[in-house]
Order: structure tokens, then C-alpha cells, then sequence
């Protein structure tokens, strides 16, 4: 496997022979990045070919579930990369992305337990994702077995934008109008971006925020 990884780091340097000039200068120059990109570090949902972005436009931040906790988390590495990308790198928008068919936070939505003893840091890590997970769980009447997975998926994200709060450079940067929060989902199976309308409080498909922009 490492081999196939080698042979397309090859690809790589021969795709992008033309621009290693623009790649060599974004190296000796600070990065600029536009948003802080907060998603899942699942394997099949890759920030960069979603957005089309190219080198230097996000700084990305993954973990399982996309989960941020609060502040006051043992786990400081989330709050690192927030500190960093708002208070050092000055990035105007942080964007927290969800996924349908997110296996963290189904596994969230049941019982925690036996992760306690096998993986026990994926255990705490997914308590923390338990509540969001679990609240959509009980908010959702649809009658679609996926559904309530589907609703603690959007919850999770709408969760992780009000912790984002608890972080006084997020929370600064709100008041004075430097940063902008986003909450999205990808539909691994539409694939398709939905974003989090503020107005109606539900998710919609980006093109509909495109056209109402």
C-alpha cells in the first residue's frame, strides 16, 4: 500500500511540474489560508477536492466525528489549531463540516461501553459527541431508519459551532465581525454540500444559498 502511496507522490510532482515555481514561492512566504475547514477525518471525505481548493486555501482540521469540544476539554489539540489559525494566521471564516454516514457519531448514538475497555480514548472522545448525536436522535419523527443518524449528524455540527463560542479568540473575533462561522454537511451520498440556514434553522443544498447569495 505504502508503495501505490509512493507511486502517486511520482504522479504528483510530474501533474504539478508547471506550477513548482507558484509551489516553491508559497513555501518561502507565509500562509495566507482563507478558512479554518473543521471536518471528519474520514477517509472518503477530502476537504480540498470538495471545495476545489487549491495549496494554501484552508487550513484543515481533522478528527473523528469532526467534533469540537469546549473549551475546558482535556484535549487541547482542537483548541490549538483554533488559537493558531484565528490568532496567528487571521482567518476570516471557520467552517465545521459534518458528514452523513458519519461512523463516529453512529457509534455515539449507542451504547458507549464496550469501547471503554478496547479503545478507551475513542470512548472519551465519543462521550463528547454523545449528547448532539443523541439529542437529534430524539428530535427526529421521521419514520426513515436513517434518519435520527441523520439528524445526529446535523446537530453534532450546530453543537460544535456553539462551542467554537467558548474560545475567547473565536468569541473576540465574532464581536468585532473578523470571522464568520459556517456549519455544513456532506452528503456522501448525493455528494452534495448542505449548509446550515440560519433563518429556518435546517440544512439546504449549497446551489440554494449560491442562487439566494
Amino acid at each position: 500500500m505504502t508503495s501505490s502511496l509512493l507511486d502517486g507522490h511520482g504522479l504528483f510532482q510530474r501533474r504539478y511540474f508547471h506550477e513548482r515555481e507558484y509551489l516553491r514561492n508559497l513555501a518561502l512566504a507565509d500562509q495566507r489560508p482563507s478558512a479554518l475547514f473543521i471536518g471528519c477525518s474520514d477517509s472518503r471525505v477530502v476537504p480540498e477536492y470538495l471545495t476545489s481548493a487549491g495549496f494554501g486555501e484552508l487550513f484543515v482540521l481533522r478528527n473523528i466525528a469532526n467534533f469540537v469540544p469546549k473549551l475546558d476539554h482535556a484535549d487541547a489539540s482542537v483548541g490549538a489549531a483554533i488559537d493558531y489559525a484565528l490568532g496567528a494566521l487571521g482567518v476570516p471564516d471557520i467552517i465545521v463540516c459534518g458528514h452523513y454516514g458519519c461512523g463516529g457519531v453512529k457509534a455515539a448514538l449507542d451504547d458507549l461501553e464496550p469501547f471503554r475497555a478496547k479503545h478507551p480514548s475513542l470512548h472519551e472522545w465519543l462521550e463528547g459527541v454523545a449528547p448532539a448525536a443523541r439529542r437529534g436522535r430524539a428530535a427526529s419523527a421521521d419514520p426513515d431508519p436513517d434518519a435520527p443518524w441523520r439528524r445526529g449528524v446535523e446537530e453534532n455540527v450546530i453543537q460544535a459551532l456553539e462551542n467554537l463560542i467558548t474560545y475567547d479568540v473565536v468569541r473576540e473575533k465574532l464581536e468585532s465581525g473578523a470571522v464568520h462561522l459556517h456549519a455544513w454537511i456532506y452528503d456522501l451520498y448525493q455528494t452534495r454540500i448542505r449548509v446550515l440556514d440560519v433563518e429556518t434553522g435546517g440544512f439546504v443544498d449549497a446551489s440554494e444559498i449560491q442562487r439566494n447569495g
